[in-house]
Formats: structure tokens, sequence, C-alpha cells
């Protein structure tokens, strides 16, 4: 592996890691994207590995100089070694990147891949998270974390959003973003959040909604988790699920809370409802 070593942050081989907003590395295009198009930055070896065992390809390392050889003895032996350089500085100027000091020293620049349908996602699944609105790559991460340790066969992302790519979702994801299957289901219309719950239903899911609402039942109720094929549906951190969502679902689900407090956070929500609701058996 090629080790090139910078002196500057105007270095135009860190415009990925350096200059290029998330927007930005999604629509890349040239010579460094994949087929599809479009980079994202995977940040840690940890996160890195799980992209590279899934199969996404990176086209290019950013490391500190005393982490060099950890790149080089993780991926050296892989078939993109030969064209993947490892650019590398001084700390006290990858520093001057933003968050870079959290990365464990390791960055790489990967290729997106085509994502699969929804219908290819799901169709041998039997619970699967769907998610609407909810914006905070952390909270994504967090979701996404939750739904591979506890029993989600797939998650399908809401168009409007965050993207599970996103260097801090798939950082706070510890890498299960690469390893729970994952599509994006766009928006039942361009300038409403709902989710298309007519999808899950022709797909063979009942779908329960998780919201405080007059119809609500406890998480505990008998009736969701039995169902053969259960999509689990959670919404936005400011509103949570639209009402027409609601509406459309099969159950209405809550987990009771005490002392006044109205709700968790989405991401806490959801370790709750994937524990109580995955048909682990």
């Amino acid at each position: 592996m090629e080790i090139i070593e910078l002196t500057s942050l105007s270095s135009p081989e860190l415009a990925p890691y350096a200059r290029l907003t998330e927007a930005q590395l999604r629509t890349a295009s040239g010579q460094q994207s994949g087929e599809e198009g479009g980079l994202f930055i995977a940040e840690s070896l940890n996160v890195v590995s799980c992209a590279v065992a899934a199969g996404y390809e990176p086209c290019s390392f950013l490391s500190v100089k005393r982490h060099v050889h950890t790149v080089v003895s993780a991926f050296s032996e892989c078939d993109f070694a030969e064209n993947t350089p490892i650019f590398t500085a001084d700390e006290a100027l990858l520093e001057g990147l933003t968050g870079f000091h959290l990365s464990r020293g390791i960055l790489a620049c990967m290729k997106r891949r085509r994502l699969p349908s929804p219908a290819e996602v799901i169709k041998d699944a039997a619970r699967i998270a769907v998610l609407e609105g909810v914006v905070d790559s952390t909270n994504i991460g967090a979701i996404f974390r939750s739904a591979a340790a506890l029993g989600m066969e797939a998650v399908l992302v809401g168009s409007s959003c965050c993207d599970p790519l996103n260097r801090r979702a798939s950082r706070v994801s510890m890498g299960t973003v690469f390893q729970v299957p994952w599509a994006v289901l766009p928006n039942k219309t361009e300038n409403r959040l709902a989710t298309d719950v007519d999808f899950l239903h022709g797909m063979g899911f009942a779908a329960a909604a998780m919201a405080l609402d007059e119809n609500s039942v406890p998480i505990s109720d008998p009736a969701p988790r039995v169902e053969k094929k259960l999509a689990v549906l959670l919404g936005s951190e400011g509103y949570g699920l639209t009402e027409e969502t609601i509406r459309s679902c099969d159950y209405t689900v809550k987990i009771p809370m005490y002392n006044g407090v109205d709700s968790l956070n989405v991401a806490a929500a959801s370790a709750v409802a994937f524990y109580v609701l995955a048909n682990r058996q």
C-alpha cells in the first residue's frame, strides 16, 4: 500500500475528508466514486473493517503516522490494497480536520454501492424497523445498533431520514449499518413525511406504529407480538409519526411511562420496542 505524507490541509487529496459536505460526498463522481457514484467517510478501524467485510471498497485512507501500520496490517492483503493510498501527516496537522481526534487515528473514503430495493431487503424478513423523519445521525446509528443486537432483520429508512452512511451515524452504529440490510423507502408523497404503509401490507407485514395515542396499546400486548411478519414504525424526534401513518397502521403501540415522563428518545424507544417485539424464536 502506498504511503503518502501530506504537509498541508489544502492538499487536494484531503478534499473528501476536509472540504466536501455529506451532501457533496453523496453526489461525488469521477474516478474515486463507485459505479453508482458517490462516496462516504468511515471512521475508526472497526467501522472501516465492517464496511470492507460488507463489500464496500475504499479509495483512500487517512491516518496519523502512528496508526499507519494498523491500516497496513488490516488491509494490505485485500484486493484493493495495491491501488489504495494511505495519506498520513502529523497529529497536530490532522487535528485541524473537525473531529479527526475522535476517529482513533483512521478514516477511509469509501465508494458507495447500489442500494437494494425495499422489496429485496424485506422479502424474507419477519421483523423489520421502518423509520420516518429521523434526522439526527446519532439516533440513526443507535437505532441500527439496537436493530442488529435485538433481532430486527432489516431497516427501511424514509427518504427524509438521515443517511445511515453518514460518518457519525456509521460510527455510533459500531459498523452495524453495514451488517443490517437496509433500503430507502420513499415518502408516500413528495411533500409529506408519511410512510407508504400500503407497501408494507402488500409485502405481508402487519404494521405497528410506536406512538402516544388514545388508541395505543401497551407494548406488552400479545396481538402484535404474535404476528408472523411485523413492521415496527418509529417517527421523528420532534413530532413522532405522522397522523396519516398512524391511521394506516394495524396497531398503535406505546411504552408505559412513569414519573411524569411523556416519552423516550427515539433511539431508546427503538431498543425497548425491538427487544419486546422481535420474534427471536
